[in-house]
C-alpha cells in the first residue's frame, strides 16, 4: 500500500510538528505558509528537515491528504477548488486573540468544522489533531500497545475518511478515539474538557462521555435546543 502524501497548510508550530510526525512515519510532506515558499525553506530545514516548502495550490495538488493547520480566520485564503475531492484534516481552532471576535465562529449551535465543511463542500472534512498542544504532540508518539500511549480524537461524517485519518493517527504514534460527527466535534473545541487533553484513549473516551453534563455541554445543548 502506498504511503499517502501529506500537504500541510500552515508553517507555524502545529504545522511543523505535524510535518515531523508524518515524515517519521514515512510520508512525503509538503508545507505551505503564506506567500513565497522560499520564505519558509530555511525554517523547515531547521525544524522539519525533509519537509518540502510549496505554494498552497501546488502542495494540495500533490497530496492525498491535506491538513489545515492555520488560523481559522484565514480560511478564505485556502484554494477551495484545489481541495476538490480531497480528505482534509481540520486541525484548526477559533482563537479570538488571533481571529478577532467572530460571532459566526463562536456560535455553539454549530461546530467550527461544520463551517469548514460548508466552506469546502467538495472536500471531505475530518476533525483531528486540534485538541492536543503542539508540544505534547511533539513529545507524545509511542508504539502501539505502550502503556503511556496518548490518544487523538477523530470526528467526521464520512466513515471512509474517518478510517483514513484514524490510520494516520495510529501510524504517527497515537491511539485514535472516534468522537462522532462533525456536529459532535464541538466537544473537541476550546471550552470543552477535552481541549488541551494529553491523555490515554480510555481517559479521552470518558471526557467525551461526560461532555453533556459539563457546563460547556449544557450551554451547547441549550443553544441547540
Amino acid at each position: 500500500m502506498t504511503t499517502p502524501t501529506i500537504a500541510i497548510l500552515g508553517a507555524g508550530k502545529l504545522g511543523t510538528v505535524l510535518a515531523r510526525l508524518a515524515m517519521a512515519a514515512g510520508h512525503r510532506v509538503l508545507v505551505a505558509g503564506s506567500g513565497d515558499p522560499e520564505r519558509i525553506r530555511l525554517i523547515l530545514a531547521v525544524v522539519s528537515p525533509g519537509a518540502e516548502p510549496a505554494r498552497a495550490a501546488d502542495a494540495v495538488d500533490a497530496a492525498d491528504v491535506v491538513i489545515l493547520a492555520l488560523p481559522l480566520g484565514r480560511l478564505g485564503t485556502v484554494p477551495a477548488d484545489a481541495l476538490h475531492g480531497k480528505v482534509v484534516i481540520d486541525a484548526m481552532n477559533y482563537w479570538w486573540e488571533v481571529d478577532g471576535t467572530r460571532d459566526d465562529l463562536g456560535d455553539p449551535r454549530t461546530s467550527t468544522s461544520e463551517l469548514v465543511q460548508h466552506h469546502f463542500p467538495q472536500s471531505v472534512i475530518v476533525k483531528a489533531f486540534n485538541h492536543m498542544g503542539y508540544h505534547d504532540l511533539d513529545e507524545g508518539p509511542r508504539p502501539v500497545g505502550a502503556a503511556d500511549r496518548k490518544a487523538i480524537a477523530v470526528a467526521g461524517d464520512d466513515p471512509h475518511a474517518v478510517a483514513t485519518v484514524s490510520a494516520l493517527v495510529d501510524a504517527w504514534g497515537f491511539d485514535p478515539v472516534l468522537a462522532g460527527s462533525l456536529h459532535d466535534s464541538i466537544e473537541l473545541e476550546p471550552h470543552a474538557e477535552t481541549f488541551g487533553a494529553n491523555v490515554t484513549a480510555s481517559e479521552l473516551e470518558e471526557m467525551l462521555e461526560r461532555f453533556p453534563s459539563t457546563l460547556r455541554g449544557l450551554e451547547v445543548a441549550l443553544a441547540r435546543s
